[in-house]
This record gives structure tokens, C-alpha cells and sequence, in this order.
């Protein structure tokens, strides 16, 4: 099998591709041979070092999602039957081994890179929603990194919960992305941000999802109403797009990530919630009420085939610098050849 590995933290030459004898799969366990790999914003930082989940894990492989072709049969499925599923590390590889409760069937008009990109952001998504947020039809959320991975899965389930969006993008260029996957109203990223988002919500929201961390959480938290909650996800303004950043900016941008009091939180009754998705992914119960609900709304056609950027495995460094850059919409993925 081929697997991307990243021996120690650092730039795009940290990865690099072997080859490896095919893993056993034990008792209970299905092996599949991966056709894609979902590629994550997360996967930049593990690259980097500087991910908490994978604090002591080097040398590792990154990603947590992948789809592809049942090889060795067990749990349930047989040879030939194709599925996705996520893993805790090791997504970046052309065979998994796991078990049948982190795996599902793909539908059958989904295509292997499609499904590739679905349970990361999806289960993000279904978390901070109906876990974390735990939203209610006609409520009105908030949505940043609209256009993203995340995003798309966060607009698609926000519209089967019944809630109202208001969707923000980073360019003008993802406008459109944002309203076919179910934005009400969308707004790009610029100095009139917060002018713009108050017109389009001037009663103001009950969640806002934002996964910058620095210098949208405070005014974010301003505009919840009574009840609201601002849940935070990630903290893409931490890392300086297109390279590893220094200790220097790190600890500035940390100074800069907002602090709030619980007696400011209980005098507006306003909430401040957050999460990291890989570490539930032991939380066997959350993970299968999760994906259940995902692989539901896939076989009802109620989650739409988000948009894909493909990359064979040999260009991972190609698909690190892309998702850098801030200029890619939907998600990223690494094909395998058969």
C-alpha cells in the first residue's frame, strides 16, 4: 500500500509518500482499499506540529476520512461493497483497516472523491448543530468560512433543521457557492463586515459557528441575542496562510484570541461553546448517532455532492499549498490509483 507520512513537523516537504506491505486486518475489522482521502484544514496543522491531537504521535499519517472498496470481508459488508468512513489519523493512505461502525455504504450515484469529503465536515457540522448548539427550526444563525468544507456541510444542515443563514465568504468568487448549498444571505469578508452582517441580521442571531478563533469571536458574541450561543470550532487565524508559522506570530495571535468572563456570559445570557471533532471521535455513541443521521440524509437526497477539488496522492504537497492559500471552495481531496 502507499500512505503519506510526515516523520516530524514542518513545511510541504514533510510529507512524503511510501510504500508498505498491506495491513492485516484483525477479528471483526474490514479492510478497504481506499480510492480517496477527505484533505482537512486540520491536516496543514498536523503537518506542522501543532495540532493537540497529534501531540506524540509522530511519525504519522494525516487525514481522517476516506471512500473506497470493501477488499476483506467482515462487519457486515462484503467483498466489493463500496463504502466511506473516518479514522483518527491515517486518512492519507490506499488501504484502511476498520472497524464497521466507522464505515457506511456509499449511495450509489456518489462518486469515490465525493464521499471522500463527506464525514469530516459533515460530522463537524452535525455536532456543532444538533449536539452543541442544539438549534431549533426558524432560528437565525451565522455562518463563517461559508464557501469551506465545514461551511457548505454547516449551510446544508442549517436548511433541514429549518434555520435561517447568514452565510460569510472571503471573496465575491463564492457568493454563488454559498447560495446553492442553501445561504439566505451572504455576505463577503471586507472592512465593511460587520456593517454588512448587522443589515442583513439587525435583530441579531441565535448561534454563530466560527471556526477563525481571533478576530471574529468577540463581535460575533455581540450580536447573539438572548439565549445565543457562539460556538467555535477552529482557529484558522492562529496560522499565517502558506507556511509554518513562527513561535513569534503564534504567541501573538494567541494574546489575540478573545477571553470571556462567566459573569459576563450569565449577565446577557449569551453562550460560549466549543469543540474539537477528533476528540469525540472515541465518543462511539456520538460518532454512530452522527453518521447515522449524515448517511440518512445522503440516501434522501437532502445533502447535495459539495464541491471537489481532486489531487493525486503524489501531489499532497500541491493540495497542502492550495487549502493554504484561501482560494478553494468545497473540499479538497487525494485519489489513489486502482
Amino acid at each position: 500500500m502507499k500512505r503519506v507520512v510526515v516523520r516530524r513537523p514542518g513545511g510541504h516537504d514533510a510529507l512524503s509518500l511510501v510504500e508498505e506491505n498491506d495491513p492485516v486486518p484483525l477479528p471483526g475489522q474490514v479492510r478497504v482499499r481506499v480510492r480517496a482521502a477527505g484533505i482537512n484544514y486540520a491536516d496543514t496543522i498536523v503537518r506542522e506540529g501543532w495540532y493537540e491531537a497529534a501531540k506524540g504521535l509522530y511519525p504519522l499519517t494525516p487525514g481522517f476520512e476516506f471512500a473506497g472498496v470493501v477488499d476483506s470481508a467482515g462487519g457486515g459488508y462484503k467483498v466489493g461493497d463500496r463504502v466511506f468512513g473516518f479514522t483518527r489519523f491515517g486518512g492519507y493512505s490506499s488501504v484502511q483497516v476498520a472497524t464497521s461502525g466507522r464505515l457506511r455504504p456509499m449511495p450509489p450515484d456518489w462518486s469515490f472523491a465525493d464521499c471522500a469529503g463527506i464525514p469530516a465536515v459533515h460530522f463537524t457540522a452535525y455536532h456543532a448543530l444538533f449536539q452543541v448548539a442544539k438549534v431549533r427550526s426558524g432560528e437565525v444563525l451565522l455562518i463563517h468560512s461559508a464557501a469551506g468544507g465545514v461551511g457548505v456541510a454547516l449551510l446544508q444542515q442549517a436548511k433541514i433543521a429549518g434555520c435561517t443563514t447568514v452565510a460569510v465568504v472571503g471573496s465575491s468568487s463564492k457568493v454563488a457557492v454559498a447560495k446553492e448549498f442553501g445561504a439566505d444571505i451572504v455576505v463577503v469578508r471586507g472592512p465593511s463586515l460587520w456593517k454588512d452582517i448587522d443589515a442583513a441580521a439587525p435583530d441579531g442571531f441565535d448561534a454563530v459557528f466560527d471556526a477563525n478563533g481571533v478576530t471574529t469571536p468577540r463581535p460575533g458574541f455581540k450580536r447573539l441575542r438572548l439565549g445565543g450561543r457562539l460556538v467555535i470550532y477552529g482557529f484558522a487565524e492562529m496560522f499565517p496562510r502558506g507556511g509554518r508559522p513562527s513561535l513569534l506570530s503564534l504567541a501573538w495571535n494567541w494574546l489575540r484570541v478573545p477571553r470571556f468572563s462567566p459573569l459576563e456570559m450569565t449577565a446577557t445570557n449569551r453562550a460560549v461553546l466549543g469543540f474539537n471533532v477528533v476528540f469525540l471521535t472515541d465518543r462511539a455513541e456520538l460518532a454512530k448517532d452522527g453518521f447515522d443521521a449524515i448517511a440518512g440524509w445522503m440516501a434522501k437526497g437532502l445533502i447535495k455532492k459539495g464541491p471537489v477539488t481532486e489531487f493525486t496522492v503524489e501531489r499532497v504537497a500541491d493540495a497542502h499549498r492550495a487549502l493554504e492559500k484561501g482560494d478553494t471552495v468545497g473540499k479538497l481531496v487525494l485519489t489513489f490509483p486502482e
